[in-house]
């Protein structure tokens, strides 16, 4: 079956970072944002990562974006949907700042997607959905792209399921219209990006920010560094 779409994770991938450090600055430099509003930031801290755990494990039932509100109103109370507007005002004015401290921006990324289009090879954005549209397309602006790169990408409003939960990378294949067996999946962490494969999905590992908590054995991936991306790419 010939491939069809190249689904690229962000993060690591075509964005370069340590995603550590951009964590570390992106959630201390929130936390800072609302603690004049009377939120203590280790709690705040605290409450935040449980939620995203919330939209981790999301059963397809809600919105990632409602998955989350709703375990963070039940940790923080109902005032922090009173402070929606401080979020929306931190994620337009702020989180900007956060790029030139932590991203590494790379042209190998937008040669990879030009050259996938004058092949006639489809582009999506497989990027784990914890975050709000803003976020995503600030992010896809600090990796040197265009959202009109993709045909689609995913965010915690559009989508239900995460990384690594396989259906998300199945609900991805059926909204482009297409079998999960004529995609590919490039990604940096082997526990979120490679487990497409169990779909039928060829993977590429990227090992420049190599991610691999369960520290498995990578040969079993096709992997190596952005000119052997585009080396694995140029033969599909």
């Amino acid at each position: 079956m010939s491939i069809k779409v190249v689904l690229f994770d962000l993060d690591g991938t075509l964005l370069p970072m340590d995603q550590n450090h951009f964590l570390k600055t992106y959630l201390g430099k929130l936390a800072a944002r609302l603690a004049p509003h009377g939120y203590d930031p280790q709690e705040f801290l605290a409450a935040m990562w449980r939620s995203t755990g919330a939209m981790v494990g999301n059963d397809g039932t809600k919105t990632n974006e409602r998955a989350f509100w709703d375990a963070f109103s039940a940790i923080l109370g109902t005032r922090v949907l009173d402070d929606y507007s401080v979020f929306e005002a931190f994620y337009d004015e702020e989180f900007d700042s956060v790029g030139p401290i932590v991203a590494k921006p790379t042209e190998k990324a937008r040669a990879l997607i030009e050259a996938l289009h004058a092949r006639g090879i489809r582009t999506a954005l497989a990027t784990n959905p914890l975050f709000p549209t803003v976020a995503t397309e600030k992010r896809i602006a600090w990796a040197g792209l265009k959202t009109s790169d993709f045909e689609l990408f995913t965010t915690y409003e559009n989508a239900v399921y995460s990384k690594p939960n396989p259906k998300y990378y199945l609900a991805i294949a059926d909204q482009l219209g297409v079998d999960p067996a004529e995609c590919v999946m490039v990604g940096n962490d082997v526990d979120d990006d490679m487990v497409a494969a169990s779909l039928g999905m060829k993977v590429f590992l990227l090992t420049d920010h190599l991610i691999n908590k369960s520290g498995t054995d990578i040969s079993q991936y096709p992997n190596g560094d952005f000119d052997a991306l585009a080396a694995f790419l140029k033969e599909i």
